[in-house]
């Protein structure tokens, strides 16, 4: 079964400074019917003016991914870390037993635009950590990108959980497929573009939730750029219970 989530669905504010579209309950949005999908928690896109950011402030027992599509962020935390995630970059931080930092627009000028994700820890309690990588666009175009797994293989970030997240970039008019596992299901984003999901058009912000499908088919109308988390089972997933 494929569920789509439409982009305009989508929970929003714009706090001038800072323009969110929340897949998922967060902050002032709340939906009962959109609290989390098996482990994914949140999927937020922002845009942030340049200059401007998320002052220190801190977070416990999540994973958090950031996914970076255009500018770039300066990122300082607790643990001591510093760096400039730019377009193309991908970050991961732990939050564990506790940790403060503050993402701040790099640029006085130019907007940032990225998607944050959080992911629920397989245990609460884990210590902070932090680590970042530049994926080229070539790793991605027309293949399936591994981004971020438990086991860290094929140079992905490294995830306290069950979850593989994969991303490409096709090509106009370019084919993609992908096979799911029985005990698992997906999440499909699309950051950019316009594409067919098993026939379905999605278009930029839009998601498909794929729960007991053996496979996927995308075909893109247009240069298109998706995420996709394999995720445990909605059955397996305690934080659906």
């Amino acid at each position: 079964m494929i569920s789509l989530r439409k982009s305009q669905a989508r929970g929003h504010a714009n706090h001038g400074w800072l323009d969110s579209y929340h897949s998922f309950s967060f902050a002032e949005y709340y939906d009962p019917a959109h609290m989390n999908y098996s482990v994914l928690r949140v999927i937020n896109e922002d845009k942030i003016a340049g200059g401007t950011g998320f002052g220190m402030h801190s977070h416990r027992d999540m994973e958090i991914i950031t996914y970076m599509l255009a500018g770039e962020i300066k990122h300082e935390d607790s643990m001591g870390n510093g760096a400039v995630i730019r377009a193309g970059d991908v970050q991961r931080m732990t939050a564990g037993t506790g940790v403060r930092h503050s993402e701040i627009n790099a640029s006085a000028d130019s907007e940032a635009h990225l998607l944050q994700i959080w992911l629920l820890p397989s245990q609460d309690g884990l210590p902070p950590s932090y680590e970042d990588k530049t994926i080229s666009h070539e790793r991605k175009l027309n293949h399936w990108c591994l981004v971020a797994s438990p086991n860290a293989r094929e140079d992905s970030l490294m995830v306290h959980q069950d979850v593989e997240l994969w991303a490409a970039v096709l090509d106009k008019q370019h084919a993609l497929a992908y096979r799911f596992q029985a005990s698992r299901c997906g999440y499909l984003q699309v950051a950019r573009g316009q594409l067919h999901l098993n026939g379905q058009l999605l278009v930029a912000g839009d998601a498909a939730m794929i729960d007991a499908e053996s496979h996927i088919h995308l075909e893109s109308v247009v240069e298109s750029e998706v995420l996709l988390f394999d995720l445990p089972s909605l059955n397996q997933s305690t934080s659906n219970m």
